[in-house]
């Protein structure tokens, strides 16, 4: 191949020849440049971007460590707060047992010093030396709470039903006559057959009679409503109180009533005063305990707290 050069300043024309070798060679010489400008570039570029990158890599996983230690720590407060709402339901579940164990067991006659709610029970021993103590973990932790205070809440509405229970039996006891109406040692003739002294005929003695002076208080048996103050034929001045559950007490030949019907009163109040009024041979206290109507003896129920006095109850 020839190549013609004619330049401006010269009159003469100038010819060069290009050979196939000389035109592999310029082409070879051009690749090696390129390949070497290219790699020189990559170098370049992987150089800037790894000293411009590494700081925002670094950032990057600082932020991501940071974001994660918090999300941890909010997962943790939740779960720190959930369980001290809990203790604070299970202080106050405690609160409550404490006054329920102090009325329950004043319920059941147990002395405060014989039972102690206020206190910490003593617990002890020594550790395993075959299984090593073990960590809990947070959700062991939560799990035990949790279980606790439903223990807590189960125990105290049994507690509860033992306190209701306790105390409609109190009330039964309270409303059962078996405190003594007069303050006397004995009765002057019991509950069941006997020879009538008007009649001499043998009757049934539907109560017991105590001997008393006349002007002798006499006080409820048990507590309830007067039923009935006014004179009997037989019984003469008498005053009968219900006590619910269908149980009623009389007492008759009274010279003084000082209740009226319809008024409550409490166990051991002051009613009326021995006398010797109606059908009697003398002063003394007549006292009966009916049931649905029908006369009970009236010593099974004293006999319940005043075993002494009431020794010869039995006898007619």
């Amino acid at each position: 191949m020839q190549i013609i050069l004619i330049p401006n300043r010269l009159a003469k024309a100038r010819t060069l020849t290009l050979t196939a070798r000389h035109v592999l060679a310029s082409v070879g010489a051009a690749l090696v440049l390129l390949v070497a400008l290219t790699a020189g570039l990559y170098w370049l570029t992987l150089r800037l971007a790894t000293e411009l990158r590494l700081p925002v890599v670094h950032e990057l996983v600082l932020a991501a460590v940071r974001g994660e230690t918090e999300r941890s720590r909010e997962f943790l407060q939740q779960n720190l707060n959930a369980m001290a709402v809990k203790i604070g339901e299970m202080q106050a579940q405690l609160a409550r047992l404490d006054a329920l164990g102090e009325r329950v067991s004043a319920l059941a006659g147990i002395r405060p010093q014989e039972f102690r709610f206020n206190e910490t029970p003593g617990m002890g021993g020594a550790p395993s030396t075959t299984l090593p103590p073990q960590d809990l973990t947070l959700g062991q932790l939560r799990d035990r709470v949790a279980l606790l205070a439903n223990q807590v809440e189960t125990k105290a509405d049994m507690l509860g039903i033992l306190e209701a229970q306790l105390f409609e039996q109190t009330v039964r006891k309270k409303a059962l006559p078996t405190m003594l109406p007069v303050n006397a040692p004995f009765n002057a003739s019991g509950f069941g057959w006997r020879i009538d002294p008007f009649t001499g005929q043998q009757a049934m003695h539907e109560g017991i009679d105590f001997i008393t002076d006349v002007g002798t208080p006499v006080v409820a048996a048990a507590g309830g409503v007067v039923q009935f103050v006014g004179f009997h034929p037989q019984y003469g001045l008498m005053v009968d109180i219900d006590h619910g559950s269908e149980i009623v007490t009389r007492y008759a030949h009274l010279s003084k009533a000082y209740v009226k019907e319809g008024d409550i009163v409490q166990r051991g109040r002051r009613i009326a005063d021995s006398g010797n009024s109606g059908r009697s041979t003398g002063p003394h206290l007549h006292f009966e305990v009916r049931f649905r109507g029908i006369a009970q003896n009236p010593a099974r129920f004293l006999m319940a707290q005043n075993p002494p006095a009431l020794a010869a109850s039995g006898r007619r």
